[in-house]
């Protein structure tokens, strides 16, 4: 046994020292080199049966305990793979001491250190039951500043009319059956099974939110297949299947509802678009295509978009059709004012010249258009000149809009003119609008403000939520009206949406330049920051945040941070390894913002994911990729028309597990009142994750707060609803301090934002899709279901 422990110290020691010294050169910890030099020195004489190897070892450990709290604390995360390992094989030390021979040194009395040892493992066992609870939670005492309900949120009653439940995007419901009291008593009241099952190797991935309107549920699956639903029985009451096809990111975030008002031959609808870049309005009756609208109930929304796109050299020239797919809807339409309006996503760093961003507003009764905004041709209103497309390549808006009809004003969250990764050709008005919150007059689409929260991004910072129209109170009795737009940097920024001013202080802050390694790019001095506003996540990462499971990949991980290029943020791309935080998925993302209305309170989930990005010189990727021609949202971006392709990975350890210390997703409260951080609990576990490679289903819910989808609700009783983790639970929060009151478990992962409304039969349900958690091949799905208090 001891030369067995003498070989695991070795092999210990030769790691941590070779890797040590090298971390060393690179201007990183001392620890590492140090602690393998005296382990290597204390593997040997314990091969050899000595005590004074295991005497050594154990000297290490007392020193790394020393370092450990001296470069982190008593932080529980950070500590993990500094101590859990080293309390391991201390454990182990002093269980072997009393198989020494007297003349190899062992000591006199041995009982002690086998106590020790059985102390030490205890630690161990300790340390382990440590990680399944929730720790770095943060309750702070916030004042809360009571607030008013705005008139859309009181005539939603019990439905959910809109993806935000309102075009407002808030996501708070006033119904108030379900408390704070009583909802440990949830539980599940039906289970619907739709038949479209959520295949993300096929690129379908379900992040609905389904509406409740008058007793019925809609709901559209990941290939905008449309279900009706009983709201209080999960009966299924009618499908609409699109038959649409598209080779990329196939989502279908929400459907719209319409109601003409008597007298129309179709009644009130449901208006949904496809994948393939279809409009559709449907009877909500029966789910039979309108035929007074458009043609037959169908509108052609791939029209003057521009569907070319440019070929890779050696012909500069010559262009190729775009690739089915380049140009798709994956969230809306929103009706308000009597109009349809619409963004669209566009496959993201391909090439230049793909399909325009442009919006456009149809009218909600037949279908034509009314208008379009096309931000590099303002000149353009509705239609482009025959023979003409709208500008291509212009920022697009992905994700939700937010609309005040009495403003006149709907609110775009835009993202950037792809490619995303190289702005050196970009032209005035994409860096003009990149990364903007855009307010159009809802009547004639026409301009009325814009601000940008990014200067000339090239990090794929697009605004990924929907903005969220609340009425804050503005310190003298009365309130303003108010935009809230998070962002993926983890930014908050709150404008009164009249204007586009910032209600919230917002500095101009000196932004870091590039390394001189990428030509014809170009760097914005500054970057904006809402500094009166609570920042979720997005601290700079530093060598000691690195993480890993083990010393070992914690070195590892180490060292590929001094490695590589980082300045902290807005660390611009080069052609060796950079590292951006937050990266392009966020901080925040699609799943927006829940605000309750009567406490001022906002509820967001975010993620904290670095990547590691490379700017390849298009020789070199063309001698190492070819015949590569494009992956949307794929590790390679070709970028082609562009000097420069790109790869992006997430920053891993070898083991597969991220470099970032946990959380890696948070559930958090913010007083938009006063800006301030209320609460903030890691999102969920470690439970159900899918070991890479392996196919195996992680049983332990290690509490290391995941990447978190989806978004939250937020109920007049003090509650806020997410299930968008990547364990299988709704859970609740008490919306004032964050403590979770409850949690569901689920059959599948949910990437969707849940939702409440009020049953026929005049019960509060709280309804979820349920198709799987992202990065999760196991368990792709198609649940509905619903939870309610007991009957």
């Amino acid at each position: 046994m001891l030369r067995l422990f003498g070989i695991l110290l070795g092999i210990i020691g030769l790691v941590l020292t070779g890797g040590g010294l090298y971390l060393i050169t690179l201007g990183g910890s001392w620890y590492y080199g140090v602690a393998g030099l005296l382990i290597l020195l204390a593997a040997i004489r314990t091969f050899r049966g000595e005590a004074a190897g295991l005497y050594l070892y154990l000297a290490v450990f007392l020193g790394t305990v020393v370092w450990a709290l001296w470069e982190v604390g008593f932080s529980f995360w950070p500590l993990v793979p500094r101590l859990v390992a080293p309390i391991f094989l201390a454990a182990a030390a002093l269980l072997l001491l009393p198989l020494v021979s007297p003349a190899r040194g062992r000591p006199a009395l041995t009982r002690p250190f086998v106590l020790g040892g059985v102390v030490m493992a205890a630690g161990f066992a300790g340390f382990m039951a440590l990680m399944f609870l929730p720790h770095g939670v943060i309750r702070n005492e916030v004042a809360i500043t009571p607030g008013t309900v705005s008139a859309a949120t009181q005539a939603a009653g019990g439905d959910w009319t809109a993806w935000g439940r309102t075009n407002e995007g808030l996501r708070h419901a006033t119904v108030d059956q379900i408390t704070p009291e009583n909802v440990g008593q949830l539980e599940v009241a039906w289970i619907a099974r739709t038949g479209f099952v959520a295949d993300q190797s096929q690129q379908l991935q379900d992040q609905n939110t389904p509406l409740a309107i008058d007793g019925m549920l809609y709901q559209c699956a990941a290939g905008s297949q449309v279900t009706a639903l009983d709201g209080a029985t999960g009966e299924v009451k009618w499908q609409f299947d699109p038959k649409g096809a598209s080779p990329y990111w196939k989502r279908c975030r929400t459907v719209a509802y319409f109601d003409p008002g008597p007298g129309d031959q179709c009644g009130p609808r449901v208006v949904m678009t496809t994948t393939d870049m279809r409009l559709i309005s449907l009877r909500a009756s029966d789910g039979k295509p309108c035929e007074s609208f458009g043609s037959q109930g169908t509108v052609d929304l791939s029209a003057n978009m521009g569907q070319l796109v440019p070929a890779d050299p050696p012909d500069p020239n010559a262009t190729v059709p775009a690739v089915p797919g380049f140009l798709a809807q994956t969230t809306g339409p929103f009706v308000g004012g009597g109009k349809i309006v619409l963004g669209g996503w566009v496959a993201d760093n391909v090439s230049t010249g793909e399909p325009s961003g442009t919006i456009r507003a149809f009218d909600a009764m037949t279908g034509a258009q009314v208008w379009a905004w096309d931000l590099g041709n303002p000149a353009i209103t509705n239609l482009p000149p025959e023979g003409e497309t709208y500008t291509k390549g212009t920022p697009n808006a992905w994700s939700g809009f937010a609309i005040d009809e009495a403003l006149g004003m709907v609110y775009l969250p835009l993202g950037n003119a792809t490619p995303d990764y190289y702005g050196g050709q970009r032209r005035d008005f994409d860096d003009e609008y990149n990364a903007s919150v855009v307010a159009l007059n809802l009547e004639t689409g026409r301009e009325v403000w814009h601000f940008r929260t990014a200067n000339h991004d090239i990090w794929d910072y697009d605004l990924p939520s929907q903005p969220a129209l609340a009425d804050l109170p503005d310190g003298k009795g009365g309130t303003v009206p108010a935009l809230i737009q998070t962002t993926k940097r983890g930014q908050i920024f709150v404008l009164d949406r009249r204007t586009g001013e910032p209600i919230r202080q917002v500095e101009e802050k000196p932004a870091p330049q590039g390394d001189g390694s990428v030509e014809g790019e170009y760097y914005a001095p500054t970057q904006p920051y809402s500094t009166a506003m609570a920042a979720i996540g997005g601290d700079a990462l530093t060598e000691a945040r690195m993480w890993g499971a083990t010393p070992i990949d914690q070195m590892l991980c180490r060292i590929a941070f001094k490695r590589a290029n980082y300045q902290g943020d807005f660390t611009p791309q080069s052609t060796r390894d950079t590292i951006i935080y937050p990266g392009n998925n966020g901080g925040m993302n699609w799943g927006s913002t829940s605000f309750d209305e009567s406490r001022n309170i906002m509820v967001v989930a975010d993620m904290r994911m670095p990547v590691v990005t490379r700017l390849m010189p298009r020789g070199t990727f063309r001698e190492e990729n070819p015949g590569f021609l494009g992956d949307a949202h794929g590790a390679l971006s070709a970028q082609f028309g562009l000097p420069y392709a790109h790869k992006l990975v997430n920053f891993m350890s070898p083991a597969g597990i991220p470099c970032l210390e946990p959380p890696w997703g948070t559930i958090s409260g913010v007083d938009v009142a006063s800006g301030k951080l209320v609460w903030q609990q890691p999102a969920g576990t470690g439970r159900d994750v899918t070991f890479p490679g392996l196919g195996l289903q992680n049983p332990l819910a290690f509490h290391v707060g995941m990447p978190a989808l989806g978004g939250a609700f937020t109920t007049s009783t003090g509650l806020a609803f997410h299930s968008g983790t990547q364990d299988y639970y709704l859970r609740a929060y008490d919306t004032e301090t964050g403590e979770v009151l409850w949690k569901g478990r689920l059959p599948s992962g949910s990437q969707s934002t849940p939702m409440t409304y009020l049953g026929k039969d005049g019960r509060q349900y709280i309804v979820l899709t349920a198709g799987g958690a992202r990065y999760n091949p196991n368990d792709w799905a198609d649940y509905v279901i619903a939870f309610a208090l007991p009957e």
